[in-house]
């Protein structure tokens, strides 16, 4: 699969802290969302990826730096195959409660609902041998 491949997921983020039960169900859940999105007989991209996950939230956001482990947990052997490919981590949490300036069609449409999703983006990471800061 060529990357990149974006999606997003209904409802609140569950962060590591989540009980072992709950944290399974929600992993699935992004697994088969993800699934349907993932184009069939596609394989696990073999290179460097670099992952932007947002919580769009409604009162209430999950602690941004909890976010990330279920979601790479989750896509891992589908969209990517090992934790050793993953070079760059950007997690955000923005408020739908202020006014965003979107451009992502992916994002807008599941803005209009106006319930909490999560979006996540993976790409191929950046050039490992600079580092713009």
């Amino acid at each position: 699969m060529a990357l990149p491949f974006e999606f997003v997921i209904s409802g609140p983020p569950l962060s590591q802290q989540a009980g072992r039960s709950s944290l399974r169900n929600w992993r699935d859940d992004v697994r088969r969302v993800a699934l349907l999105n993932w184009f069939a007989g596609d394989i696990p991209f073999p290179g460097f990826v670099q992952f932007t996950i947002i919580n769009f939230f409604n009162q209430v956001s999950a602690d941004v730096a909890n976010i990330p482990k279920p979601v790479l947990d989750a896509l891992k052997g589908l969209v990517y195959i090992d934790d050793e490919q993953i070079t760059d981590i950007i997690c955000r949490k923005r408020s739908l409660q202020t006014e965003l300036r979107v451009e992502n069609p992916i994002i807008i449409e599941a803005l209009i609902d106006g319930d909490e999703f999560l979006y996540i983006l993976v790409e191929t990471a950046p050039d490992q041998d600079e580092l713009m800061l």
